[in-house]
C-alpha cells in the first residue's frame, strides 16, 4: 500500500492493493513519510474505504484540519451504536458526526454552550439513539478529557438518526416539532402568560399535541361527530376554546389542515388546565 497523501503525522491518504483510496490511521505512520513511499503494515490502526470519491475528499479535507482523537472518538461511537442498533449506517456520518464533535469542542473551550430546541422530542421518538448520544458523551470524556452536556447527547442522537435512513423520519420530526411550537406560542401570546414548563398538565399538553401533529402529517386524524360535548366545552371553557379557533386558523393557513370538533374538545380541555 502506498501513501499518496500525507495529512498529519498520524494520518495519510493511500492507495490499497485494489486501487482503492483510503484513509489510514496509525501513531506516527506519516512521520518522515511522503508521496510515493510505503506504508508502514505495523503501525496501521484503522483503514477506511469511502463508498464514493467525494466522501472520501470530504473526510481527507476534515482529517487534515483535526486531531486524530477527535476522528477516533466519533470512529469509538460510531462502531458502539452499530453494535447496539444492529443496523448499518451510512459512511456520512463519520464526516458529520466527527465535524459536529470538533465544533462541539471548540465552543467548550470558548464557553458557549448550545441549547437543543429539540432535545424533549429526540428523548421522546428516539429513545434507543438518545442512549447511544448519552454514551457518546462518556466516549468523549474519556478520549478527548472534555464533558459535553446532555444537549450536545441530542444532537449526536440526530446525527445517528439521520445516518440510518433516508432523511425522511427526521423531517417529520422537524415539522412536528415546529407545529408543536407553533402551537404553545399562540396559547402564551392568547393568554399573555408563560406556561409552567415543570407542570403535570403541561407534560400532557405537549405530548397530545405531538401525537395530534404526527397523526394530521399522516393524515391519519378521525372525528366522532360528538355534537353534545363540543358544544359543552364552548359554554364551560369560552376563552380556551377562543383560543383554539385561532389554532385552527393557523393550520389552515400554514398546514392547509383543519381542526376535527373532537380535536377542538381535547385541545380546549387541555389548554383550559394548563393555563389555570
Amino acid at each position: 500500500m502506498k501513501i499518496k497523501k500525507v495529512l498529519n503525522n498520524n494520518v495519510i491518504l493511500a492507495e490499497n492493493e485494489n486501487a482503492q483510496e483510503v484513509v489510514v490511521m496509525g501513531k506516527g505512520i506519516a512521520f518522515q513519510k511522503k508521496a510515493g513511499d510505503e506504508v508502514e503494515e505495523g503501525k496501521i490502526e484503522k483503514t477506511f474505504v469511502m463508498r464514493s470519491d467525494e466522501l472520501s475528499s470530504k473526510l481527507t479535507e476534515l482529517l487534515s484540519e483535526i486531531s486524530p482523537e477527535t476522528f477516533r472518538a466519533a470512529d469509538d461511537i460510531v462502531q458502539f451504536a452499530k453494535g447496539s442498533l444492529d443496523a448499518e449506517l451510512s459512511d456520512n456520518i463519520y464526516i458529520t458526526l466527527t465535524d459536529h464533535i470538533n465544533f462541539a469542542i471548540s465552543r467548550y473551550e470558548q464557553g458557549i454552550n448550545m441549547k437543543n430546541a429539540l432535545l424533549f422530542e429526540i428523548k421522546r421518538f428516539y429513545p434507543q439513539e438518545y442512549r447511544i448520544g448519552l454514551k457518546a458523551l462518556g466516549i468523549i470524556q474519556e478520549r478527548l478529557g472534555v464533558l459535553l452536556g446532555e444537549d450536545e447527547a441530542g444532537f449526536i442522537t440526530l446525527h445517528i438518526v439521520n445516518s440510518r435512513q433516508d432523511g425522511q423520519q427526521m423531517r417529520t420530526t422537524f415539522q412536528m416539532t415546529r407545529i408543536v411550537q407553533d402551537i404553545l406560542n399562540i396559547v402564551t401570546y392568547h393568554y399573555g402568560m408563560v406556561l409552567d414548563e415543570t407542570s403535570l398538565n403541561y407534560t400532557r399538553f405537549v405530548t397530545h399535541l405531538q401525537y395530534f401533529a404526527q397523526r394530521m402529517l399522516i393524515d391519519e386524524i378521525v372525528d366522532s361527530g360528538d355534537d353534545f360535548l363540543y358544544e359543552q366545552v364552548q359554554l364551560k371553557y369560552p376563552e380556551a376554546f377562543k383560543c383554539v379557533l385561532k389554532i385552527d386558523m393557523y393550520l389552515q393557513k400554514t398546514h392547509q389542515a383543519q381542526l376535527t370538533r373532537d380535536e377542538q374538545v381535547y385541545l380546549t380541555i387541555h389548554i383550559y388546565r394548563v393555563t389555570s
